[in-house]
C-alpha cells in the first residue's frame, strides 16, 4: 500500500482521545512571565490601560528617587479599586476575568506580565468604596515557590494610600514596581540624563496610543519625587498626541473613508489622511521613530491605539508615501483575520485583510489605490517647494512646560549629539537673576524671586512658563560653544541687568497689592 493510500485511510479530522490529565504549570513559567519583550515606555502604558478599565479620570506614574539613585516606580488611579477578593484575582497568573466590550485589557496577564518584564517585585495596593485598603505582592521568586503571593501589611496599604489622599479619596489602586532592572543599571552621576530621556519616551508612548481618551479628558500626569526630602523635582501632564492633527491636509478632499469587503470581518473602514509635506507638528514627526515606520495603519482597539503605522504587508515603506495614514478601528467580531500581540504593540492580520485593501473604495467609487497615489503626488509637490532654513536649536529638557518643548521642537530643527539645556530655581547672589552652567547645561534662575512669579506661591517644576521660555531663546546658542567670547559675555552680563531691574520691580508691584 502506498504512503498516500494508508494516509487517506487512517486519516481522521479529529484526533480521537482516550482520557485527560490535569497539569498545573511548572514553576519555571515565571521566566517565560518575565521575557515577554516588553519595553519599559510599552509595561507603563499597559498599566495605565488597567486603570482606565477601572473607570478612571486621573493617572499618575510616579517616579521615586533617592538623591541619584532611581528606586521605584509607582502608577496611581482614582479608579474603582479592588476589595481582598479582587486583589487575590488580579495577582493570580493566568486568572481569566470577564471583560466588557469596551475593555483595553483582553488576556488577563498584561498587570503580571507587563510589572514582571521590568522588575523584580509588583506590589498593588488597593480601596474600594465598600472596602478597606489591603494589598498583594508578587515576585519572581515566589511564582518559583508554587506561584506564592504575599498579603500587605494593612497598616502600611493604609499609609500609602494616605500619602496619594489627594488623588484617591474612596477609592483607587496603587501598582508599585521595586528593583526595576533598568533603574538598577543606571550609572552614578547619570539618573538625570536617565530621567530625562524616560520620561521622554513615556510621555510620547502614552500621548500617542492614548490620544483618544486624552483628548476626551483622561488626566495623566508623570511626577519624580524625592523619597527622602519629599520634594517634587518634576511634573508633566501628558497631553495627547495624535498622528492625525494636523491643521489642513496635504490634498485637498481628504480625509477620505475606503471600505474594505473583508471576509469574515465584514466592511471595515479605512479612513485615509494625507499629511501637509514639510510638517514640524509634533503629531507627525516626534513618534519615536523614522518617518518611514509610521506610514501606514494606525490600529484602534476600542480607542487604543495598538499599531501606529507599517503596511501589514500590504506594501513596504517607502519615502514618498510618508504622508499617508490610515486610522482602522478593528470591529469587535475580528473573524479571526486580526490578532493582537500581547503587548498591544502591533496587529497581524491574514491575506484576507491585505486582499480587502486593495479593493477598497470610497462611496465615490475612487480606489484605495488612488489614495497611494495622492499621497505620493502631496509628497513631491512639497519636495519641490523653497524652504526658508531656520538655524538648529539645542532643545529643552527639565524645568520647561511639556507644550513649550513640543511647541519649540516644532518650529525649530534640533541640533545633533547635544543635551537638553535645563532649567532650575538655585541660589545665586542677590544681584543676579541668572547665571549659566554651560558644562552641565543649566540655565540657574535666582529663587528668592520665585514667588514673585507664582503669585506668592512656590510653583511646580515647571513653573512660569513665559519668563523661562524667554530666556531659553535668549541664551540657547550660550551653550554647545567651543571659545567663549567676550562679546558673548558682555551680552549676558547686560541681560542679567536688565532682567534684574524687572524682576524686582515685578517685586515690588506685587508687595503694592497684597
Amino acid at each position: 500500500m502506498s504512503s498516500s493510500e494508508s494516509l487517506r485511510e487512517s486519516w481522521q479530522y479529529e484526533v480521537p482521545t482516550s482520557g485527560s490529565a490535569y497539569l498545573p504549570p511548572d514553576a519555571g513559567y515565571a521566566k517565560a512571565l518575565t521575557n515577554q519583550g516588553y519595553s519599559f515606555e510599552a509595561a507603563v502604558a499597559d498599566l495605565v490601560d488597567n486603570s482606565i478599565d477601572a473607570g478612571a479620570t486621573a493617572v499618575v506614574v510616579h517616579l521615586l528617587r533617592d538623591a541619584d539613585r532611581i528606586v521605584s516606580l509607582l502608577v496611581i488611579d482614582n479608579g474603582r479599586g479592588m476589595d481582598a477578593a479582587g486583589l487575590d484575582k488580579a495577582m493570580t497568573v493566568g486568572y481569566q476575568r470577564a471583560y466588557g466590550e469596551a475593555a483595553l485589557g483582553m488576556y488577563g496577564t498584561g498587570l503580571k506580565a507587563a510589572s514582571l518584564s521590568q522588575s523584580g517585585s509588583l506590589t498593588v495596593i488597593s480601596r474600594s468604596k465598600r472596602s478597606a485598603p489591603g494589598g498583594r505582592k508578587l515576585t519572581a521568586t515566589g511564582i518559583a515557590d508554587s506561584f506564592r503571593v504575599d498579603t500587605v501589611d494593612r497598616r502600611f496599604a493604609q499609609e500609602q494610600i494616605d500619602v496619594y489622599n489627594g488623588l484617591i479619596e474612596w477609592q483607587g489602586t496603587i501598582v508599585r514596581w521595586d528593583k526595576v532592572r533598568a533603574f538598577e543599571t543606571v550609572a552614578p552621576g547619570q539618573s538625570e540624563q536617565y530621567l530625562s530621556k524616560a520620561i521622554t519616551t513615556l510621555e510620547t508612548h502614552l500621548g500617542l496610543h492614548l490620544h483618544r481618551f486624552l483628548s476626551r479628558g483622561l488626566i495623566l500626569d508623570i511626577a519624580v519625587w524625592d523619597v527622602v526630602t519629599g520634594e517634587e523635582t518634576d511634573h508633566i501632564s501628558v497631553d495627547a498626541l495624535d498622528p492625525f492633527g494636523y491643521k489642513v491636509p496635504g490634498r485637498p478632499g481628504y480625509p477620505k473613508t475606503f471600505i474594505a469587503p473583508v471576509p469574515g470581518a465584514g466592511d471595515v473602514a479605512l479612513n485615509a489622511h494625507i499629511w501637509p509635506a514639510r510638517s514640524g507638528l509634533a503629531g507627525f514627526r516626534q513618534l519615536g521613530q523614522g518617518l518611514q515606520q509610521r506610514q501606514g495603519f494606525y490600529f484602534y482597539r476600542n480607542d487604543r491605539l495598538v499599531q501606529a503605522g507599517g503596511w501589514n504587508n500590504l506594501r513596504p515603506p517607502e519615502g514618498h508615501l510618508v504622508l499617508a495614514r490610515v486610522a482602522v478601528d478593528l470591529p469587535e467580531d475580528t473573524g479571526g483575520v486580526f490578532s493582537l500581540t500581547v503587548k498591544k504593540d502591533g496587529v497581524d492580520v491574514t491575506p484576507a485583510f491585505t486582499l480587502a485593501v486593495e479593493q477598497a473604495a470610497d462611496e465615490a467609487g475612487v480606489t484605495f489605490g488612488t489614495f497611494l497615489k495622492d499621497a505620493e503626488a502631496a509628497y513631491r509637490d512639497g519636495a519641490s517647494r523653497s524652504v526658508i532654513a531656520r538655524p538648529p536649536h539645542i532643545e529643552p529638557g527639565k524645568g520647561f512646560d511639556p507644550m513649550v518643548k513640543r511647541a519649540v521642537t516644532e518650529e525649530l530643527p534640533v541640533k545633533p549629539g547635544e543635551d537638553p539645556i535645563r532649567i532650575q530655581w538655585s541660589a545665586l547672589p542677590t544681584d543676579t537673576f541668572f547665571d549659566l552652567d554651560r558644562d552641565g547645561h543649566v540655565i540657574l534662575l535666582n529663587r528668592s524671586f520665585r514667588e514673585d512669579f507664582n503669585h506668592g506661591g512656590r510653583g511646580g517644576a515647571n513653573d512660569v512658563p513665559v519668563v523661562k521660555t524667554l530666556l531659553y531663546l535668549l541664551l540657547q546658542d550660550c551653550f554647545g560653544l567651543g571659545r567663549w567670547e567676550r562679546k558673548r559675555q558682555d551680552r549676558v552680563e547686560y541681560w542679567n541687568s536688565i532682567l534684574l531691574a524687572s524682576a524686582r520691580a515685578q517685586r515690588e508691584r506685587r508687595n503694592r497689592t497684597s
